[in-house]
C-alpha cells in the first residue's frame, strides 16, 4: 500500500471515529428493568434522589399485591440495587400510587395513592397521603389523610413541602364543586395531621382537574402550578396560589388557547433565575402534539406566554407530559411519550438551548427504542451532582414492564 493510500486510509478511519463520537455524544442506557413482579410495574413516576445518590419512584401496578409499590434504587459496585420498600394492598393503605414520592425533612418518604383508603363516596376508596417511615431498616406505611369524595379525590400528584413542614397536593376531581381541589396537611405535636381545602376549582377561569404535576413555592411561599383542562378558553392554565392574612388567593397566570400556543399541560413547571416560568403541553401547538412554554413576569404585572417549541411528533418527538429540567449550563431537557424513532413511536429526550435575543434551538438527543431499551416516557428526569439525569419509562426494558435510563449529556 502506498503513502497516499495508508493517507487515505487514516483519514477514513479518523471521520468515521468523528462521525461515531458525533452521534453518541449524548447516550441513554437502561439501569434497572422492572420484572412485572414485586419490583413493581408501570412505573409512571417522577423520580426523586437523596445526597448519597439512591433513587425513589413507584409502580402504579405489581408489587405483591398487583397494585403497586414504592422502590428504591441504591448504586452498587457495576450498577444498582432495587429494593421494594412497600407493596400496596388496595384496602385502607391505598393503592396504584402515581407520580412518585416526596422526601421529607424527617427522613421519612411521602406520597399518595388515588384508590383505597376507608371511607368515603368512592366505591374503591376515594385515595390517600401516606408516609413511610424507616425503622430499623425496615419501611412502615401509615396513612396520614383518606380522602372521602367532598375533600377530593384520586390524588395522583406528588406533594409538596414548605419551610414549616406543611404538604401540599392536588386531586384531579371530587372536591365541593366536583372539579378537584388544592389542599394543605399541616402536621400536628400528637403526630396526626390537619387537612385543609386552599382552593377548590370551580370549572370556570380558574381551571378544572388539577395537573399530574407537583406543585413548586417560591421564596414567599406561594405555590405554583397547572390545571390540565378549563379557563377561560377550556384547554387548561398554569396558576398562582398567593398565601394572604385571611386565606389563599388563586390567580390565573395564563390561560391556554389551544392552537398554537398549546394545551392541556398535565405536568408541572419549573424557575429559572431570573423568575420565568418553563413546561409543556401535551396537545396543540403549531402541530397539535403539543409544545414547550415559556411565561415571563411583565413590569406592569400579569405573565406572558410565548412557545419555545412546537413538537412535530416525528423524530423530535410529541405529547410530552414530564415536568422539565435544567442543566448547570442552563440548557433545558425533558422526554416526550411519543414520537422519535419511526417503528416503535416510543417518545424521545429532547433538548432546548438558549441563543442570542432569547431565541432557544430543540435538539432530539435520543429516540426511544421499546424493549430491551426504555420505552414511552410519562415523566421528566432528576439530575445527580455530576450533571448526570436520571428518568424512567413506563414500557421498555427487559420484560417491557418499564425500565429507569441514566441520560449522560
Amino acid at each position: 500500500m502506498g503513502n497516499r493510500q495508508i493517507l487515505h486510509s487514516i483519514r477514513t478511519v479518523f471521520v468515521v471515529v468523528l462521525l461515531t463520537t458525533a452521534a453518541f455524544a449524548s447516550s441513554a442506557k437502561v439501569i434497572y428493568s422492572f420484572s412485572g413482579g414485586p419490583d413493581g410495574q408501570y412505573p409512571d413516576t417522577d423520580l426523586v434522589m437523596d445526597k448519597a445518590g439512591n433513587i425513589y419512584g413507584t409502580a402504579v401496578q405489581g408489587g405483591n399485591h398487583n397494585i403497586g409499590a414504592v422502590w428504591e434504587l441504591s448504586p452498587s459496585q457495576g450498577g444498582w440495587t432495587e429494593t421494594t420498600l412497600y407493596s400496596f394492598t388496595g384496602g385502607r393503605d391505598g393503592g396504584q400510587p402515581y407520580k412518585g414520592v416526596t422526601l421529607g425533612p424527617d427522613g421519612s418518604i411521602y406520597g399518595t395513592a388515588v384508590v383505597g383508603g376507608k371511607g368515603g363516596a368512592c366505591e374503591d376508596g376515594c385515595g390517600v397521603v401516606y408516609r413511610l417511615t424507616n425503622s430499623g431498616g425496615k419501611w412502615k406505611q401509615s396513612v396520614i389523610h383518606n380522602f372521602t369524595g367532598p375533600d377530593g379525590q384520586g390524588p395522583g400528584a406528588g406533594v409538596t413541602f414548605d419551610k414549616k413542614g406543611n404538604l401540599y397536593g392536588m386531586t384531579p376531581t371530587g372536591g365541593p364543586n366536583g372539579f378537584g381541589v388544592i389542599y394543605r396537611l399541616k402536621p400536628r405535636p400528637d403526630g396526626t395531621w390537619k387537612f385543609t381545602i386552599i382552593h377548590a376549582f370551580t370549572g370556570g377561569n380558574d381551571g378544572v382537574t388539577g395537573s399530574a404535576g407537583r406543585m413548586i413555592l417560591d421564596k414567599a411561599g406561594n405555590l405554583y402550578g397547572t390545571a390540565t383542562v378549563g379557563g377561560k378558553h377550556g384547554d387548561g392554565t398554569v396558576f398562582k396560589l398567593k398565601h394572604t392574612p385571611t386565606g389563599w388567593t388563586l390567580k390565573t397566570l395564563y390561560a391556554f388557547k389551544g392552537e398554537p400556543d398549546g394545551a392541556f399541560p398535565y405536568s408541572g413547571v419549573i424557575f429559572d433565575k431570573a423568575g420565568n416560568l418553563y413546561g409543556v403541553t401535551y396537545y396543540d401547538g403549531e402541530h397539535e402534539v403539543g409544545a414547550v412554554y415559556q411565561l415571563s413576569p411583565q413590569p406592569g404585572g400579569g405573565w406572558k406566554e410565548r412557545v419555545l417549541h412546537s413538537f412535530g411528533d416525528g423524530p423530535d418527538g410529541g405529547s410530552s407530559t414530564a415536568t422539565l429540567v435544567f442543566d448547570n449550563a442552563g440548557n433545558l431537557y425533558g422526554t416526550t411519550s411519543e414520537g422519535g424513532d419511526a417503528e416503535c413511536n416510543c417518545g424521545t429526550i429532547f433538548k432546548l438551548t438558549p441563543g442570542d435575543n432569547g431565541t432557544w434551538t430543540e435538539s432530539t438527543e435520543y429516540r426511544f427504542t421499546g424493549n430491551p431499551d426504555a420505552g414511552v416516557a410519562y415523566n421528566g428526569m432528576v439530575k445527580d451532582a455530576a450533571g448526570n439525569l436520571y428518568g424512567v419509562t413506563v414500557h421498555g426494558g427487559n420484560h417491557n414492564a418499564g425500565a429507569v435510563f441514566q441520560f449522560v449529556p
